[in-house]
């Protein structure tokens, strides 16, 4: 069934039309009119629904509360979204808080109990826009999600373009008792990030393949981690495992780094330090030109991460731009 809703400019009515058609059938198409509709909030997603707009410049949601809930929050499987472009209101959600404040959020990083896998999300032709803000992520892949696309999606400003992290049972970061949940059999293509603190990171992930990202004006390029508790929590030989990152092209001037490669993290439950052992995982064909403003830095940080290939990494200080995603 496709729902064609009518919205206007009462940010309260357009959440709560929205948000009531969303919760009361089992799935559907969902079908955005042309212009800027605000919402008082942001808008819980459930399995089997497909959300599209006209196109990323002729649909956008716009949320105006500071609740720091995403604009989007895809919490089923099923799921498709296209053709959108997604303004979260400012907020500031802090170190652990990844999956807040975003414009879209897939999955979450905190579980009451162990959750059903959210699988089967499509993502395409979306663009999230933070303006000036620096304090919380454009998109983020949290937790217990697998199968699931990201397709020639643009994010303008906040911290990191698209953040896929581990997900836990706990309260909190540091009373994490496991299991977690760690994201899988993840594409995303064609990326754009620009005029972020970062443009994206894999923390603690397998089979993933990230092809084709143009990363503009960040002060980090992108980092591969093992994620805070590593993979102490959950018996599974995968965590990473089959990791691809290729045809990347980074302009950057932060103080560090363009690419930071780490193996080894530092739990916050006990402060315990341990190394993941990688495998099958490949950055190749990357282009980072640019150079750091503190006294030490390095175009790649590498970190006991044993069972990481580095191929074709190219470097230069230069003005040279050998991104293949033209228009951005």
């Amino acid at each position: 069934m496709t729902h064609r809703p009518l919205l206007g400019d009462d940010a309260v009515d357009n959440h709560r039309v929205l948000q009531d058609l969303l919760d009361s059938r089992p799935g559907g198409k969902l079908e955005l009119p042309p212009g800027r509709h605000v919402l008082a909030d942001g808008l819980r997603v459930p399995e089997g629904w497909t959300i599209r707009g006209v196109s990323p410049d002729g649909t956008s949601l716009v949320a105006l509360e500071r609740t720091g809930h995403p604009v989007l929050h895809v919490l089923g499987s099923g799921v498709s979204i296209s053709d959108l472009a997604l303004c979260p209101a400012p907020s500031d959600p802090g170190e652990h808080g990844g999956d807040r404040g975003t414009g879209l959020t897939i999955g979450e990083y905190l579980y009451r109990d162990a959750p059903s896998w959210v699988e089967s999300v499509d993502v395409r032709r979306v663009r999230v826009d933070h303006g000036e803000l620096r304090t919380a992520n454009g998109i983020a892949v949290m937790g217990a999600v697998r199968d699931t696309t990201l397709h020639d999606v643009t994010v303008t400003g906040g911290y990191t373009g698209v953040a896929v992290h581990w997900g836990a049972a706990g309260t909190d970061v540091s009373s994490i008792t496991g299991p977690t949940f760690h994201p899988n059999r993840l594409t995303v293509t064609d990326l754009r990030v620009r005029d972020a603190i970062e443009g994206f990171y894999l923390s603690s992930v397998h089979d993933v393949r990230l092809l084709g990202a143009c990363l503009r004006d960040v002060e980090m390029g992108f980092r591969l981690l093992p994620g805070d508790n590593t993979d102490r929590f959950v018996s599974s030989p995968d965590i990473g495992a089959r990791i691809e990152i290729a045809d990347v092209c980074v302009r950057w001037h932060g103080p560090l780094y363009a690419v930071r490669v780490a193996g080894w993290g530092r739990s916050e439950v006990d402060g315990v330090v341990s190394v993941l052992a990688y495998r099958d995982a490949v950055i190749r064909d990357c282009r980072l030109t640019g150079a750091g403003s503190a006294d030490t830095w390095s175009p790649v940080l590498f970190e006991r991460a044993s069972g990481v290939e580095l191929r074709d990494v190219r470097l230069t200080t230069g003005a040279a731009d050998h991104c293949r995603l033209s228009g951005f």
